[in-house]
C-alpha cells in the first residue's frame, strides 16, 4: 500500500516541468464572481455547473463572527447542527440523515476524525481562519466523491495566494456564555494570528495560529471546586480549549503549480464528576475528592496536490494526504480542598490514521464540446478503539479497511445552453463485496436569466468503524457492533429551477426551486435482536433492518439592491422509513418537517459598516423511536434561531470590528415526546440544541503590505 503512494509521489515531482495553463488555476480564477471547485473538471463560474452548487463566501464567515463552522452551517437551509454539551461535540444532518452520510472536505480531501474519514466529523474542530469559500453540493455524489457522499458534500476552499507581499493579521474575540462572563475564567476567549507573505511571482507562504478557549456554562452547576455531593458540581456544557495551527507553502511557475498543507489540532475536554467523595488518611486527614476526566483529542492533516498537464494537453490534479486523529482518556483523582491532581492515568480510547491519495486526468479532446474525466481514489484506514466485554474486560480492536476506487465522468456541451454529465464509479474494498456509483446530470440555460438542472445518481455508504467493532456490555447492557453488516445503498432525483433578473431599478434578484427524492436501502441501525435467554435482558446490535425514503422541496430567494442584500428560503421535507428487527416492526408513513431562514445585510458606505441579522426556524418534526410492542412517533418541537452582528472598519480597513449577539431568542432546549417508552435504555425528553444567548466583540488588526 505504501509502495502505491511513493510512486504516485514520483510521478508528481517527475511532472514538475509540465504544467497547467494558468486560466485553469483557481489561484488566478478566484476573482472572477462565484468560482467553483467542487466536483468540476477545472475550476468555472457557478453558472456553468451541471451541479447545483451553494456557496458561503468569506464575507458571510466575516458578518457572522464565525469562529467554528458549526457557526456556520446552523443558518442554512436543510441543514441541521446537532450540539452536545456532554461531550462537547457537533454534528450535522443533511435532509434528515445524519453526519454519516454528508462528507466534509478541506481542499477537496475527505478531513479525518478518530472514527472515520470525511463523515461523522465534529464541526466544533473545524477552524475558520484561512478560509476562501465554503462549497456545498446536495444529493448524491459517489461518482466523484466515492463512498458516504450520499446526501451531499461539504467542501472547505482554503487561501493559497495573495495580491500583497506581506499579510498579517490578528484578531482577538470576547464572547458571553448566556449571562456568564469573566476575563479568564468564564465566557468564550479566542485568539488568532497569521501571517502571510508572496516571496516572489511563484513561491507563497503562510503560517496560523489560533487559541479557542470555552470555560463551559454552569448554569445551574456550581462548577469544578464545589465540595457537596449533591450532584450539582460541574457544568452543564463542558469546558473545551483548542489550539490550531496551519502551515502552507504553494508554487507556481509558467504553468505547474503545487501547494503542501499541514494542519494540527489539539483540543482538551474537561468532565468533571457530579459525586463527590469522602477519605480519610494520616497525612491528609478527612478529604474530599472527584474522579473526574479530561479527553485528549489531536489531528494531524498533511494534504500535497498538485496540477499541471501531461504532453502539453491532459490536465492532471493528484492530491497525497496522510492524517491521524487520536482520542486519549485521562482519569484522575481531584482533591477538592487543596485543588490538586493525584492518580492520572492516560489510556488510549480511539484513533483513526489514514493514508490517502485521489487524482483526475482530463482535457482528452481538442473539441472543448466534450470532455472526459478519468480518477482514481485509495484509501487506507488503520482504526483502534477499546471495546468493553463482558465482565468489565477492555479488548483493544485494530483494524484495517481499504478500498481501491477507479471513476470515470464525461460532460458533453450540446449547445451553449445545453450540457450533459455523466460518470461511473468501481470501488474495491477490502472489508465489503464491491461497490458501484453512477450519476447522470442535465442543465439547460434558457434565456432571460432562466437555468434548469436535473441529476440522478447512485451512491453508496460504508458501514463506520464503530458499527462494526463497537461493543459496551455492562450491568444488563449490551450493545454491539456488527461486522457483517453490508454496506447501504441509495439512489437519488434532483431538480431544480433558478431565475435570475435584473431589474431597470438596479434591482437583482434570484430565485431557485428545486426537488429531491432520495432512497436509502439496508439502512444501518441499531435494534433489538435478541432477549439473552439467562437473565431475559434486551441484547441491541448493529443490523441492516431500515429503508429510507426523504423527499424534499425548497426555494431560496435572494434580492439586491445598492447596499441591500436580502434572503429568503423555505423548505419541506417528507421522511418514509420502515424499520424491521427481530421483534417490531414499523409502518412506512410519510413523517414530515418545515425549514426557513432568512438574512438580511445592510451596507453604509459613509460608516464603512455592514449591519446584518440572520434567522433559522427548524420546524416542528417527527421520527419513529422504539415502543415495547412497536415503533411509535415522537415528536420533536420546533426551534427558532436568530443572530445579528455589525461590523465596521477603520483606519483605511486595517482595524475590523464586530459586534453582536448569537441566539437572541435565547433558546437553550426543546422538547421531544414519547422518548421513555422504549424496551431499551431511556433517553432525555430534553434536547440540548444551546446555552442561551451570548455576546461577542471580535477585533482583527490587518498590516497588509
Amino acid at each position: 500500500m505504501k509502495n502505491t503512494f511513493y510512486i504516485v509521489f514520483a510521478i508528481i515531482i517527475n511532472l514538475k516541468g509540465i504544467c497547467q495553463e494558468k486560466n485553469n488555476n483557481y489561484t488566478d480564477t478566484k476573482q472572477l464572481k462565484e468560482v467553483v471547485l467542487t466536483g468540476q473538471f477545472t475550476p468555472q463560474s457557478i453558472k456553468k455547473s451541471v451541479f447545483n452548487v451553494r456557496l458561503i463566501t468569506a464575507k458571510d464567515i466575516q458578518n457572522l463572527a464565525a469562529t467554528t463552522l458549526s457557526d456556520v452551517l446552523s443558518q442554512y437551509l436543510n441543514i441541521t447542527v446537532r450540539p452536545n454539551g456532554t461531550n462537547g461535540r457537533s454534528t450535522v444532518s443533511l435532509f434528515g440523515l445524519d453526519a454519516q452520510y454528508f462528507k466534509i472536505l478541506v481542499d477537496g480531501v475527505p478531513l479525518v476524525n478518530e472514527a472515520g474519514l470525511g463523515n461523522n466529523t465534529d464541526l466544533s474542530q473545524i477552524n475558520l481562519n484561512d478560509i476562501e469559500q465554503i462549497e456545498i453540493v446536495e444529493g448524491s455524489m459517489g461518482v466523484t466523491h466515492g463512498a458516504n457522499a450520499v446526501s451531499g458534500v461539504l467542501n472547505i476552499v482554503t487561501k493559497k495566494s495573495s495580491q500583497n507581499k506581506w499579510n498579517i493579521s490578528a484578531t482577538a474575540q470576547e464572547e458571553t456564555v448566556k449571562d456568564e462572563y469573566s476575563l479568564f475564567e468564564e465566557g468564550r476567549h479566542i485568539q488568532a494570528l497569521k501571517v502571510s507573505h508572496s516571496i516572489n511571482d511563484n513561491w507563497f507562504v503562510s503560517l496560523g495560529a489560533n487559541r479557542n478557549d470555552f470555560q463551559g456554562f454552569l448554569n445551574d452547576k456550581k462548577g469544578k471546586n464545589y465540595t457537596e455531593n449533591d450532584q450539582m458540581r460541574g457544568f452543564r456544557w463542558l469546558p473545551k480549549e483548542q489550539l490550531n495551527s496551519t502551515a502552507l507553502i504553494s508554487y507556481c511557475k509558467n504553468s505547474f503549480t503545487f501547494f503542501y498543507k499541514f494542519e494540527y489540532l489539539d483540543e482538551i475536554i474537561d468532565f468533571y464528576n457530579s459525586t463527590v467523595q469522602s477519605g480519610y488518611n494520616t497525612e491528609l486527614g478527612s478529604y474530599r475528592y472527584a474522579s473526574d476526566k479530561r479527553y485528549l483529542v489531536n489531528r494531524y492533516f498533511h494534504n500535497l496536490n498538485a496540477t499541471g498537464k501531461i504532453f502539453s494537453k491532459l490536465n492532471y490534479n493528484v492530491s497525497l494526504s496522510h492524517q491521524k486523529q487520536a482520542r486519549n482518556v485521562e482519569d484522575f483523582r481531584y482533591y477538592l480542598q487543596t485543588k490538586t491532581e493525584a492518580n492520572k492515568e492516560i489510556v488510549k480510547d480511539q484513533s483513526m490514521e489514514v493514508l490517502y491519495s485521489t487524482g483526475t486526468l482530463s482535457n482528452f479532446y481538442t473539441d472543448k464540446k466534450v470532455d472526459l474525466q478519468l480518477g482514481y481514489e485509495i484509501v487506507n484506514n488503520k482504526g483502534f478503539s477499546l471495546v468493553q466485554e463482558a465482565n468489565n474486560m477492555i479488548v483493544p480492536i485494530r483494524k484495517t479497511l481499504e478500498n481501491y476506487d477507479f471513476f470515470v465522468s464525461s460532460e458533453i456541451k450540446a449547445s451553449e445552453k445545453f450540457s450533459i454529465r455523466s460518470g461511473m464509479r468501481f470501488s474495491a474494498q477490502s472489508k465489503f463485496k464491491d461497490q458501484y456509483a453512477s450519476s447522470l446530470g442535465l442543465r439547460y440555460l434558457f434565456g432571460r436569466g432562466i437555468e434548469l438542472r436535473g441529476s440522478y445518481g447512485n451512491s453508496f455508504r460504508t458501514p463506520s468503524f464503530e458499527e462494526l467493532y463497537s461493543k459496551q456490555i455492562f450491568d444488563g447492557h449490551f450493545f454491539a457492533g456488527n461486522e457483517n453488516l453490508n454496506p447501504e445503498t441509495s439512489t437519488s432525483y434532483e431538480v431544480s429551477l433558478k431565475k435570475t433578473s435584473f431589474l431597470p431599478s438596479k434591482l437583482q434578484i434570484s430565485n431557485t426551486f428545486s426537488g429531491s427524492f432520495l432512497n436509502v436501502n439496508d439502512r444501518i441501525d441499531m435494534a433489538l435482536v435478541r432477549f439473552n435467554p439467562d437473565t431475559r435482558n434486551p441484547e441491541y446490535e448493529y443490523i441492516n433492518i431500515s429503508n429510507y425514503r426523504i423527499w424534499n422541496f425548497s426555494t431560496m430567494n435572494q434580492f439586491k439592491k445598492d447596499n441591500w442584500s436580502f434572503n429568503i428560503g423555505a423548505s419541506v421535507i417528507g421522511i418514509s422509513q420502515k424499520i424491521e428487527n427481530q421483534v417490531i416492526t414499523s409502518n412506512e408513513k410519510y413523517l414530515y418537517s418545515m425549514n426557513l431562514n432568512s438574512s438580511v445585510s445592510y451596507f453604509v458606505p459613509k460608516w464603512k459598516t455592514t449591519f446584518s441579522t440572520y434567522y433559522k426556524l427548524n420546524g416542528k418534526s417527527q421520527q419513529f423511536v422504539e415502543g415495547a410492542t412497536e415503533y411509535i412517533v415522537s415528536t420533536i418541537d420546533s426551534s427558532n434561531w436568530l443572530d445579528a452582528s455589525i461590523r465596521k472598519t477603520f483606519f483605511k480597513d486595517k482595524l475590523e470590528t464586530t459586534i453582536g449577539a448569537r441566539n437572541l431568542l435565547n433558546i437553550t432546549s426543546i422538547n421531544q415526546s414519547r422518548t421513555n417508552e422504549g424496551a431499551g435504555h431511556a433517553t432525555s425528553s430534553q434536547i440540548m440544541l444551546a446555552y442561551g444567548r451570548s455576546y461577542f466583540l471580535k477585533l482583527t488588526y490587518n498590516l497588509n503590505f
